[in-house]
């Protein structure tokens, strides 16, 4: 008789039943052990695009802040006049930024930060290379709005002049008029352009040659009109009497004048008595800069009431600014518009001369008296609203005052940002250090995840720059560095559930299976703390601190991301092969070390009559 005896026996029955019930179905192995790979390739391919893009898009390195890369920091406080606490709000910080930020960028200032911090205050973050007290002078004075009537315009570089804007009384047919970025005038009456003269590609209107008084009842008439004269420069007078001296001297200054220049844009018209005729600067539609003879200021920003964006269905109009003036800025902008009707272009334009840069030039067909105008043109909403927002600055009731300047030279910057790498080497050593002594084997599986989340951070962080105008400066270094110890405590969390599992007896691929939910929870909630006390901070802090909140803010969100997809995925596989799975020493899981008792190995009888000694088997 055969050992084993042929055929299932009554003791190989359980074992075998026990065999079937454990193994798993049919088509669901494969399906379960491609889910981790699948959950590592997803994060590999967001990885692989995110450092894409970085490369394409040039920003390989994080945007650092005024702390870090040098430059001044000017904090700034609205202060509103007696009676207008009112004034500060978001609107009209929202303007105050947007006319800052031209100053700025007048000074040929790149990548300069201008951004309202709670209720009341601009951060003007300016870069190293620039004068700081230029800055402090451009940023921190009220903005002037006039409009002064155009005498002479050209386009400077050598193209011909666009069409310009007009005005029209808000409410009357007939007053149409077109802003460079818009169409002709749809009244009838309208005035045309007049005949220029060209010469070397430059197309150049005169100006006017005598002065018009008003006549009684707020109407004009010219004295004297001459046609242009072909020549490569206007022979401007303004009004008011000036004499052929300073009459030569702004002629020489406008022929001089190459708004094409950043730095000459700068200093152009800045610094004019608003009684004084002056040069100026502003962009046409097609992008060309033009250059401008004005005469002295004949209507004050202060005296516009109220100016507002529309869209106006009448006419096919589109969006419009529309103009309120205060009852004294009514009666001068209807002596102006009456004036400048009578003449031809463009010496029937009037300039909205914003901190010495024409920001608008639109035209008039016939006096204004209502109280009441309307600038229209091809313009597209963020053109008709920026238009608003500058009309509107001018009779802001707010002046801002200086709350603190701090300027941080290169030098000191890139040694606070050496300090801050060194700090945060030293705080990951350490970590590091900590895993491989207590957890051996498994500190492989918690660095590599460290790695993918710091690959994360950092190229988020470079793509953010751009983005959002996200700066690198030393809080958020330091919230980066907390994060390190956040990260960790989630492997930890993660690697002590499953220790939990192998004390009870289980083998390591269980453990890992039904340790993971119980860790998951914990982690999600520790995370969720964290991440709640950065959105807090964020929102109830000011200034630099926000970089701490933002960026450990990030890293949470991105620990969530890494242990979810990376981590657990990793250790689900890693827990197959035999130096984790059989408890190595070295792996961190040695079941001796945890202190498990190692379960009894079964034994196989045969079973029959036989006697004697029996041989025993693992099984």
């Amino acid at each position: 008789m055969s050992w084993p005896p042929p055929g299932p026996t009554g003791a190989e029955r359980p074992e075998r039943e026990y065999e079937k019930v454990a193994a798993p179905k049919k088509g669901r192995s494969a399906g379960a052990q491609s889910k981790p790979w699948r959950s590592l390739a997803l994060i590999l391919i967001a990885i692989v695009a995110l450092t894409g893009g970085m490369f394409a898009s040039g920003n390989t390195t994080p945007r650092l802040g005024i702390d870090l890369a040098g430059g001044t920091s000017i904090t700034l406080r609205a202060v509103p006049e007696r009676g207008q606490e009112s004034a500060i709000n978001k609107a009209n910080m929202d303007t105050a930024v947007n006319i800052m930020e031209r100053r700025v960028n007048g000074l040929g200032v790149s990548e300069a930060e201008v951004q309202t911090q709670g209720n009341d205050n601009i951060i003007v973050n300016i870069p190293k290379g620039t004068n700081s007290k230029q800055a402090r002078e451009q940023v921190g004075t009220t903005a002037k709005l006039y409009f002064r009537p155009v005498l002479a315009t050209e386009v400077s570089g050598g193209a011909a002049a666009s069409p310009s804007p007009s005005a029209s009384s808000s409410g009357k047919a007939g007053d149409k008029a077109t802003d460079k970025t818009g169409d002709k005038a749809t009244s009838t009456g309208s005035a045309t352009p007049s005949a220029t003269a060209t010469k070397q590609g430059r197309a150049v209107t005169d100006g006017l040659k005598a002065d018009a008084t008003p006549s009684a009842g707020g109407t004009t008439s010219p004295k004297a009109s001459t046609t242009p004269k072909a020549s490569t420069s206007p022979a401007p007078s303004a009004s008011g009497g000036t004499s052929n001296d300073a009459t030569a001297k702004l002629q020489a200054q406008y022929a001089a004048l190459d708004c094409s220049k950043k730095d000459v844009r700068a200093t152009a018209g800045k610094g004019v008595k608003p009684t004084d005729p002056t040069v100026a600067c502003g962009q046409n539609s097609q992008g060309l800069w033009q250059k401008y003879v004005l005469g002295p200021a004949a209507v004050d920003g202060t005296d516009v009431k109220k100016a507002q964006a529309v869209f106006n269905t009448q006419n096919a109009s589109g969006w419009t600014v529309t103009m309120e003036f205060t009852s004294k800025g009514a009666k001068k902008f209807a002596d102006i518009t009456g004036k400048l009707a009578q003449n031809q272009s463009p010496q029937n334009q009037f300039a909205i001369v914003l901190d010495g840069d024409v920001v608008s030039d639109p035209y008039v067909s016939q006096a204004l008296t209502g109280g009441n105008a309307e600038i229209s043109g091809r313009f597209t909403q963020e053109q008709a609203q920026s238009l608003a927002n500058m009309l509107s600055y001018g009779a802001l009731p707010l002046t801002f005052k200086e709350d603190s300047v701090t300027t941080v030279t290169a030098a000191l910057g890139g040694d606070q940002l050496h300090a801050g790498l060194i700090a945060g080497a030293i705080g990951l050593a350490l970590v590091v250090l900590y895993l491989v002594v207590y957890y051996r084997g498994l500190a492989m599986i918690a660095v590599a995840s460290l790695l993918v989340s710091a690959i994360l951070t950092y190229v988020i962080m470079s793509l953010l720059g751009p983005a959002i105008g996200f700066a690198l400066n030393l809080p958020a270094v330091c919230g980066a560095i907390v994060a390190i110890g956040i990260t960790a405590d989630s492997f930890i969390v993660f690697f002590e559930r499953i220790r939990d599992e192998l004390r009870e007896g289980r083998s390591l691929r269980p453990a890992v299976e039904r340790g993971w939910p119980r860790a998951r929870r914990t982690i999600l909630v520790s995370d969720f703390v964290s991440f709640l006390a950065a959105a807090v901070l964020f929102i109830v802090t000011v200034g630099k601190v926000q970089g701490f909140a933002f960026t450990l803010g990030l890293t949470t969100l991105l620990d969530v991301v890494v242990v979810f997809l990376f981590t657990k995925p990793l250790m689900t596989i890693l827990a197959r092969g035999k130096f984790f799975g059989r408890g190595h020493s070295w792996s961190g899981l040695d079941p001796r070390r945890l202190g498990v008792t190692p379960p009894l190995r079964r034994t196989r009888r045969p079973s029959g009559p036989a006697a004697g000694p029996v041989e025993t088997k693992e099984a």
